[in-house]
């Protein structure tokens, strides 16, 4: 059994088109799109239609959960491009989706944990800083699911990382497929920054063993989306498509 992985597209259907031609190539067929699909200033209709023609196991992230409940002039600048573009149709699709779900008896799949959201997975944020979280961390983010459970995939915060718990479960989160930097203020003001402008995205395989996994960057016509961010009038988009980083000063 081989899996591909992909989440946090955020519009940016170029990157996207890499990553599934990518997974093409290696021969995957079963895809699960972990949410915050359509967000921000690129191409959110033309990604919804994309998705939405596709035959993979899709979540909604916080972003979808923000577009259809916050009212105009409550959405952040990503949200309200979006949901200017989308029709009912997308709209309803998005409606359909849940923030998590338990696809077969060993693999658990959410966007950000499986109690939220919203909250890190494998990072924790500090005044100070972003670091990856600790085991007592992770596992207590993990709570007492079912012991059948022996893969969770998880999204959000951007980061390609893979952990193994406490328990045993192996914990995925792929990365971004299409914004590589961002900053929040929740819980403390932070920045996320891959560092490069590539597709992220993973495989997992079911082994003898147990599972495995391997983390896939893809490169892909990235100065097209930064020029778009920028004729859009957003430069912090610009730069985290562009290289991987927020502007500096």
């Amino acid at each position: 059994m081989r899996i591909a992985i992909v989440s946090d597209i955020h519009g940016n259907l170029p990157a996207l088109e890499a990553v599934v031609e990518d997974i093409g190539r290696r021969g995957v067929g079963t895809v699960f799109n972990l949410g915050d699909s359509l967000s921000g200033p690129l191409m959110p209709l033309e990604t919804a239609r994309f998705l939405m023609a596709q035959d993979w196991t899709h979540l909604a992230g916080n972003h979808e959960r923000q577009l259809l409940t916050l009212p105009a002039g409550r959405r952040g600048a990503s949200d309200e491009f979006t949901h200017a573009r989308l029709g009912p149709q997308e709209l309803a699709w998005m409606a359909s989706l849940g923030p998590s779900l338990r696809w077969n008896a060993e693999v658990l799949l959410c966007h950000g944990t499986p109690d939220s959201d919203l909250h890190y997975f494998l990072e924790t944020v500090e005044p100070s800083l972003l670091r990856p979280a600790e085991m007592a961390e992770i596992d207590a983010r993990l709570g007492r699911i079912d012991a059948q459970v022996q893969l969770v995939a998880c999204g959000h915060t951007h980061v390609p990382r893979v952990v193994r718990a406490s328990s045993g479960q192996l914990i995925v989160n792929p990365g971004s497929v299409g914004l590589q930097a961002y900053d929040d203020i929740h819980p403390h003001p932070h920045v996320v920054e891959t560092g490069a402008p590539d597709a992220r995205y993973a495989i997992v395989e079911r082994l003898a063993g147990g599972w495995a996994s391997t983390l896939i960057s893809v490169p892909y016509d990235h100065a097209s989306m930064a020029a778009l961010a920028m004729a859009n009038g957003r430069p912090d988009w610009a730069s985290a498509l562009a290289t991987g980083r927020l502007p500096r000063g």
